[in-house]
């Protein structure tokens, strides 16, 4: 079985800017009680993806720029802002070394990616671009394994293909983060969490599942096809009703 090592996620491209869906509005408006994603304000989103993040705070008003080193990503990310007739700068870049000037920056965020991150670095570079009171706001919107449903099993169909994936089980909670942005000189560190349901076709589940990191990021097309297959079949068979709800977690850290 071919698995490879690193992560890949332009080999996702397709399926991610398709099937993933971004975060909900509810964390916008939540992350707007404390003054976040305010009209003018100058926004860099790390690790943008396909921009389901940036859009968002460009389309209530904000001046963003993503960054990504995946060009596939990105092309994808401007497809959608034109769709959605909002405007993201979107740059080819890293959050360990952004290229960014110094101090110009209102609000940096990161969603869905500081678990791919040099994290010292990272916060190191982000207290740089970042103006003296600047924020920062590490986000993440995870499926929820429980015992028995559709995401466990799913999980469990991921790890028969591809036992290196070590991202299954988790809560959709990052505590221990708190401390190495501390470390890295934040305080006023805020967190806090909501459950939210995503309703996918099996068509669409299949779709984002594999655009997750463990399955075409990972393994080469012959086997996400075998894994394509084994996950329909699975679905199939324990999980008939179509669509299916899928439980979410968002959890937010503010520094």
């Amino acid at each position: 079985m071919a698995i490879e090592t690193s992560i890949d996620f332009d080999k996702t491209a397709d399926d991610y800017a398709t099937y993933r869906a971004g975060f909900p509005p509810q964390l916008l408006e939540r992350l707007q009680r404390f003054e976040i994603g305010l009209p003018g304000q100058r926004i860099v989103d790390l690790g943008t993806g396909t921009g389901t993040l940036a859009r968002q705070f460009a389309a209530a008003g904000a001046q963003v720029v993503g960054l990504d080193p995946s060009k596939s990503l990105l092309e994808k990310a401007r497809k959608l802002d034109h769709a959605a007739g909002v405007n993201v700068d979107y740059r080819v870049g890293i959050a360990e070394k952004t290229d960014l000037p110094e101090g110009g920056v209102d609000l940096v965020t990161a969603g869905q990616c500081w678990n791919w991150f040099d994290r010292r670095r990272a916060t190191a570079e982000i207290r740089r671009i970042l103006k003296p009171g600047g924020l920062l706001v590490i986000a993440h919107f995870d499926w929820l394994p429980l015992p028995g449903n559709v995401v466990a099993e799913t999980e469990a169909v991921i790890l028969k293909h591809n036992p290196h994936w070590g991202l299954a089980g988790r809560t959709g909670l990052y505590p221990d983060w708190l401390s190495g942005l501390t470390t890295g000189g934040f305080g006023n560190l805020e967190t806090f969490s909501f459950d939210h349901d995503v309703t996918y076709s099996h068509v669409a589940w299949r779709g984002r599942v594999r655009a997750s990191a463990g399955v075409a990021a990972m393994m080469t097309s012959e086997v996400v096809t075998w894994f394509d297959e084994d996950h329909a079949r699975m679905l199939r068979e324990n999980f008939p009703s179509d669509p299916l709800t899928v439980p979410h977690r968002v959890w937010a850290l503010i520094g």
